[in-house]
């Protein structure tokens, strides 16, 4: 069996009159759509990122999966290297930081089919993720998936150096 990958582009912007300090950051989060999260807050928000194979690059992957799940193109870096972290289902995620701006009214996400309700020969679609929005770094860490939040330290560490 292959290891599952993931890669992901973790944007972030300062938060007006507050200058380079960490605690002046905003972080981009994606709440995760379909009809397990739908009535998830806490825990229910994720880095947008996706799936890979062996022959695509992490950070190509990355910017593609940007673009399928939120409908708009990536960003332009630098993109910082935030590492990998196994997520509690044994995928390992690779995360960039990049600074942007993005207004999520503009968002236009993929979607996904699966058969719900389970067991009712019914196939749906639902979003990738529903909606994202901005979230200052006390917020994130307890709305986004626990296994992530490792990203967000990260980040936090980079720009306070």
């Amino acid at each position: 069996m292959t290891q599952k990958r993931s890669a992901g582009l973790f944007l972030f912007r300062r938060a007006a009159g507050d200058g380079a300090a960490a605690a002046g950051v905003e972080v981009l989060l994606g709440h995760m759509g379909g009809p397990f999260w739908e009535r998830r807050d806490s825990g229910a928000w994720s880095i947008p990122k996706g799936e890979y194979l062996a022959d695509e690059a992490p950070r190509d992957a990355a910017r593609r999966e940007f673009t399928e799940e939120i409908g708009l193109p990536p960003p332009e870096g630098p993109y910082l290297p935030l590492g990998e972290v196994r997520q509690s289902n044994g995928k390992l995620v690779t995360v960039w930081a990049v600074e942007a701006d993005l207004d999520p009214a503009l968002m236009r996400p993929g979607t996904f089919s699966m058969e719900w309700p389970p067991g009712s020969g019914r196939v749906r679609d639902f979003p990738e993720l529903d909606r994202v929005a901005w979230f200052a770094p006390p917020l994130a860490r307890s709305s986004m998936v626990v296994s992530q939040v490792p990203f967000l330290e990260r980040l936090l560490m980079l720009l306070n150096d």
